[in-house]
This record gives C-alpha cells, sequence and structure tokens, in this order.
C-alpha cells in the first residue's frame, strides 16, 4: 500500500489554496477524487481526502482512530475551549446541557416565534425598498436578509442587545476568516485572537449579570443547567456562545443565499417550492449537498489509519473536503445537477445524525445547531417566497461563489413583482 505521499505529482489539478480553485474548486473536487483522493499538502501540513466513503469514515469514526485535537490550535484561539473538543463523558455531559434549547418543545415553543418575528422584521425593512403603489422592485437578499437573519436570532435568543448587531457580524467574520486562514497570514490570525479579547469583554458582564438576573432566554438557560452535577462556567458559556454566533451566523447565512441562488436557477423547482412549502426540506437538503455551506472540517488521527490512496500516520491532521463528498458520482447519481427531487437524498433524515450529506458532519460531533438551521431556513424562505412574489434574478445577474474554507454566494440580486 502506498503512502499519500508516494502519490505522483499531477500538475493539472490546481492546489486547492490557488485563485483557480477558489473560484470554482467543483473541477478539482472531481479531479482529487478520481487521481488523488487522499493528497498531502505541504503549506496546509494535512493529509486532504475526497471521498464521500473517506469523509464518512472520518466523521463516524467507529475505530476511535479520529479525535477533534486539531481544534486546540483551530478554534480555541478565538473561542477559548470548545464543545467540540471534548470526547468522552465530559463531552457528553457537556453536548446534555447545551442540546434541549435546540430541539423539541424548547426549540418550538420559545425560539420558533423569535425565528419568526425576526424574518417578519428584516422583510419589512426589504420592502421599503419596493417602488411605491406597485409591490415590486430589487431586493440583495444576502445585505438585506441572508447576513442578518441568523445573527439577529441568535442575539434574541441569547437575550442580547441586537443593536449590536454589527459588532456581532464583525466577530463572526473575524472567527470565520480565522478558521479559515489555511496559509498562515499573520494578519488575520493576530484579528481572531483580538476577537477572542473583545467577545470575551463583552459577554463575561453580561453572563454574571444573566446568573444574578436570570430572565427567559437561552443565556439564562445555559447559567442555570445541570447535569450530573456538573455546570457550565462563565468561561464555557461565553466559549459556547461564541461558537454558536460563528457557527450559527456563517452556515445559516450561506445556506439561506445558496437555497435561492439554487432555486433561482431552476425556476421549474422554484415554482414547485412556491406551490407546495413542504420542500423547502428537500430544497435545504439539496442545497447542503450540492452548495454547502462549509467546505472542510478537520480532524487529527489518533492512530495510523488506511483510506482510499495511501495511509495517514498517527498525529496527523486530516482536512475532510464535504464541498467534494457531497458530489461523489459513487455515492449520488449526476452529482453535479441540482435536483430537489433525487432519490438518493432523504429529507426527512437530513438534518439528524443520519443525514446522507456531510455537510452537518456525522457521529458524536454531528452540528448540535442543525434543527435550529432547518427552523430558520424553512421560515426564512417561507417568507420571503410569500413577501417577494415572481421573484427571479436580476436581468442579466448571475450569482458568483466565494469562499474556500466556508462559500456562498456574495450577492443575490433579485427582482420582484411586475
Amino acid at each position: 500500500m502506498s503512502t499519500a505521499q508516494d502519490i505522483p505529482n499531477t500538475p493539472n489539478i490546481p492546489d486547492i489554496l490557488s485563485p483557480e480553485f477558489a473560484a470554482d474548486p467543483y473541477p478539482v473536487y472531481r479531479a482529487l477524487r478520481e487521481h488523488k483522493p487522499l493528497l498531502w499538502h505541504e503549506a496546509m501540513q494535512s493529509y486532504v481526502v475526497s471521498r464521500y466513503e473517506d469523509v464518512e469514515r472520518v466523521f463516524k469514526d467507529r475505530e476511535a482512530a479520529f479525535t477533534t485535537d486539531n481544534y486546540d490550535w483551530q478554534l480555541e484561539p478565538v473561542h477559548g475551549r470548545t464543545i467540540l473538543q471534548l470526547s468522552g463523558r465530559e463531552h457528553a455531559v457537556r453536548r446534555a446541557l447545551v442540546a434541549p434549547a435546540f430541539r423539541g418543545s424548547d426549540l418550538e415553543q420559545k425560539f420558533l416565534p423569535v425565528i419568526e418575528r425576526n424574518a417578519r422584521e428584516l422583510i419589512d425593512t426589504l420592502l421599503d425598498g419596493a417602488a411605491p403603489g406597485t409591490g415590486s422592485g430589487t431586493a440583495d437578499l444576502v445585505e438585506g436578509f441572508a447576513t442578518r437573519f441568523p445573527v439577529n436570532v441568535i442575539a434574541d435568543m441569547l437575550g442580547l442587545d441586537k443593536a449590536d448587531h454589527a459588532k456581532f457580524h464583525g466577530w463572526y467574520t473575524s472567527v470565520i476568516a480565522f478558521l479559515g486562514n489555511l496559509t498562515g497570514d499573520p494578519e488575520v490570525a493576530a484579528a481572531g485572537e483580538r476577537t477572542r479579547q473583545e467577545f470575551a469583554a463583552y459577554m463575561i458582564p453580561v453572563i454574571q449579570h444573566r446568573r444574578e438576573h436570570p430572565g427567559d432566554d437561552l443565556l439564562s438557560a445555559l447559567c442555570a443547567a445541570e447535569v450530573d452535577g456538573v455546570r457550565m462556567s462563565d468561561e464555557d458559556i461565553k466559549a459556547f456562545c461564541s461558537l454558536l454566533l460563528a457557527a450559527g451566523g456563517e452556515t445559516t447565512d450561506k445556506a439561506i443565499a445558496s437555497i435561492f441562488a439554487n432555486l433561482l436557477a431552476h425556476p421549474e423547482q422554484l415554482a414547485a417550492v412556491r406551490a407546495d412549502r413542504a420542500l423547502i426540506d428537500r430544497a435545504f437538503a439539496e442545497t447542503l449537498r450540492f452548495t454547502p455551506p462549509v467546505h472542510m472540517i478537520m480532524r487529527q488521527t489518533a492512530k495510523e489509519v488506511t483510506l482510499s490512496g495511501g495511509t495517514v500516520p498517527a498525529g496527523a491532521t486530516v482536512t475532510c473536503l464535504i464541498g467534494s463528498a457531497n458530489r461523489d458520482g459513487e455515492r449520488y447519481a449526476d452529482p453535479d445537477t441540482f435536483d430537489i427531487f433525487r432519490t438518493d437524498l432523504t429529507s426527512a433524515t437530513a438534518f439528524s445524525a443520519a443525514a446522507d450529506h456531510l455537510a452537518f458532519a456525522l457521529g458524536r460531533h454531528f452540528c448540535v445547531g442543525a434543527l435550529l438551521a432547518r427552523a430558520e431556513v424553512s421560515t426564512g424562505v417561507g417568507q420571503l417566497l410569500h413577501a417577494l412574489p415572481d421573484m427571479r434574478f436580476e436581468d442579466g445577474y448571475v450569482p458568483v461563489e466565494q469562499g474556500v474554507f466556508t462559500r456562498g454566494p456574495r450577492e443575490v440580486r433579485v427582482r420582484y413583482g411586475a
């Protein structure tokens, strides 16, 4: 069995840090799956895996071969120590402390009204740009809705001041830039570490005040939560809120933008969703497969592991290319086609650990906020479809994706009404 380093160089495959890759990663993903399913990337000091079967295996980790120790350097400098870095009983207890807010009655009764209200408020502002008396106009769904909606929802859930939206958005943008700093740019790293200090200075006093004066919000619930005699410290709560803001803001932002970019590019599927809002789940699931918000997730090997194409030594970083795995022709028929009616993707399980796609990861570190994202997307997409009749791209406009670590349309410019 050859090791990854033994695979000959293939000059016609662009580097994943190249401008060509950033412009359109999907042909590169295809070439990697076919020719270099396991690639040692010198600049990233990481093994890169691109096939569905390998990424699924890393995430499910039935062999206890993969850890999240990489988050010690990838997340902790900007968030502090998070639940993603924990394992065993410590991880199980921390997840039990935070998970109830993101599922079942808490999500439906306490936070769904928050989601619905924030969607209405943003759409009302968006419609202020309509031509007077016509009900028609133009809008950028990214700037006017997608980038603001999830951050406002999270701020409301935590009982924070939405007037600080600009701060929250700046912080999570800095954190995402840190996570995607694959070339080790020192300025990006320094900005991420400043964000941790600024967010702590903002949040710790709020957490301490909420312990003394609890309310009916998620932050108060986190302060009071207890499992097996364990409670979260101020630092634990701050780190979780930082993670929630960055992960929940960035991914839902890009998911909503991508759903509309995909549906507007396929008018017959958009018409089907308009006619049957139950299809929003299918559109979201297919968007997570076809254009996932997060294209890369890393793990670290606890022991030597053999994957397609070679062997990875113990203690190595492994970069899982979700954007590639979700377009693997060995797993999906016609993988480069957006099709909300495809039969090889199950929308009923798309937001659970039994998902067919890999956008939320799998296994014990499956995204705790998946059902919150589903609620936000279902509500936001449904309300936008209702409020913006006959929505279509502005004349001559074609959406352009940007990003390497996370990816989505930088704008989605639409015209609506007559």
